[in-house]
């Protein structure tokens, strides 16, 4: 047995050391997920944050008038050229639900765009078209349905700062909120809500008619 161990190749032999290298990682990786071991491969999460520190403050001019909500499911598969998913690639069902709100910037109003007659009974307001913010990604109503990872991937997450990142699928999934919210009629909705807004304010203090309009 030991002669033929001392014939083996040098590579043969750093293969067999390599494979079984891989065999005990996968046994370790299995044994941690038994419900008895759970405190000895368990981790424990502490939070050492420092305080979060103020910047700069901004003034805010916008009316957010309406909100919207969504959902995707992004389904995020990839492989690799000449080696099979098994091996390597991966695939990630991730369902992402966030906001994106619809506002007026009406610090973009100017003089010019307030018309009152003589009588303060009648005004017309020029407003700029609604836009979009940022679409906002609730991590509370998101969640991964599956992941598969090859063997190489899966053995990558061990040596990686940020194992099972979901970056790639979050981002495709802001990217399809932003899309939907464009499609949606959301900013009309909006300009509707601001001059029913206005026209409530307006005739409050007396004005018998309101003109909204926006296009700028």
């Amino acid at each position: 047995m030991t002669t033929s161990l001392k014939r083996m190749p040098g590579w043969v032999k750093a293969a067999t050391a390599v494979a079984l290298v891989l065999v005990v990682l996968l046994a370790v990786l299995r044994l941690s997920g038994l419900p008895g071991l759970k405190d000895v491969f368990g981790t424990e999460t502490r939070d050492r944050s420092g305080p979060a520190l103020l910047r700069s403050i901004q003034d805010i001019s916008r009316y957010e008038a309406a909100s919207g909500n969504f959902q995707v499911v992004v389904d995020l598969e990839k492989d690799t050229r000449f080696l099979p998913d098994a091996v390597r690639g991966t695939r990630t069902l991730y369902v992402g639900a966030g906001t994106v709100d619809a506002y007026v910037d009406l610090g973009k109003v100017g003089e010019g765009d307030v018309t009152v007659d003589e009588d303060r009974t009648s005004a017309t307001l020029r407003l700029p078209h609604a836009a979009l913010g940022a679409p906002a990604l609730d991590p509370d109503r998101s969640y991964a349905v599956s992941k598969q990872r090859g063997l190489l991937d899966r053995l990558g997450d061990l040596f990686s700062d940020n194992p099972n990142g979901e970056q790639a699928v979050q981002r495709l999934a802001v990217r399809h909120i932003g899309a939907a919210a464009r499609e949606s009629g959301l900013t009309a909705r909006a300009e509707k809500n601001t001059t029913d807004m206005l026209e409530g304010l307006l005739r409050s203090l007396g004005f018998k008619e309101v003109r909204v309009t926006y296009g700028r």
